[in-house]
């Protein structure tokens, strides 16, 4: 590579599925990315050496923000190309991604972004004339650019199986979100499109006195209590005296 250059989330650890299956090169990318960083958020863009991920180069790619939800390739692998059956560089990454599935990349992509954080997807394509029904994974890790700002991203993308006529495009049917914390390795999972958690009953306070409700609006400090008669309309209260 060159220097150039409503939204759903269900939770999977971001190397479960990259291991295996022709999914390894994902897990060599990510790798890269970690050891760039370090203790940092992000590694910058100038840092990519197309050496660092030889192994997985056909897969890779790196995307500029342009606007919001909006990125386009910079730089990309041969296995892109052939997915497209075309040159892809220039092409959005919603290219690969089915109409009804570009939002939520496009929501996933600002949230790695400004998070920042990194994502892993898990892709679908249906079967079709001359398509058989294609699996497949995709990873976005952000970089700074040369001015600092956090607008570039490093990614691969891999399907597995017979790819058949092109272009191909995919479904996103999963997706893990993690925000980025400096000096750990991103592990943490925060996103998920999991079942709320049930809340626990909530203890019923005991009724506030009027007394209650008076310092706890106003804050005042406590007033010494005067005997006074009591009054006609009250013939229910009296004042009670002890000598203990």
């Amino acid at each position: 590579m060159d220097n150039g250059g409503q939204n759903t989330h269900n939770v999977y650890s971001m190397t479960q599925h990259v291991s295996h299956n022709g999914f390894a090169p994902l897990a060599q990318v990510e790798a890269y990315w970690e050891a760039l960083r370090g203790s940092r958020l992000m590694p910058n863009r100038a840092e990519i050496d197309p050496r660092g991920i030889e192994q997985a180069l056909e897969y890779s790619f790196i995307v500029e923000r342009i606007a919001p939800g909006i990125a386009r390739l910079r730089i990309a692998g041969s296995h892109l190309s052939d997915l497209m059956g075309m040159e892809v560089r220039g092409m959005p990454l919603t290219s690969f991604i089915t109409p009804g599935s570009r939002r939520q990349l496009s929501d996933i992509l600002e949230e790695v972004f400004e998070t920042p954080a990194t994502c892993t997807l898990q892709l679908h394509s249906e079967k079709g004339a001359g398509m058989p029904p294609l699996e497949a994974r995709m990873i976005l890790m952000p970089l700074k650019s040369d001015l600092g700002d956090v607008s570039r991203i490093l990614g691969a993308l891999i399907s597995v199986g017979d790819m058949g006529r092109s272009p191909r495009r995919f479904d996103v049917t999963q997706s893990a979100l993690r925000p980025i914390v400096s000096g750990s390795s991103n592990t943490a999972v925060i996103k998920q499109d999991a079942p709320a958690p049930v809340a626990q009953p909530a203890v019923k306070p005991a009724p506030a006195t009027k007394s209650h409700q008076l310092h706890a609006g106003f804050n005042e400090p406590k007033v010494p209590f005067q005997s006074e008669t009591p009054r006609k309309d009250a013939p229910y209260l009296r004042l009670v005296k002890s000598d203990d």
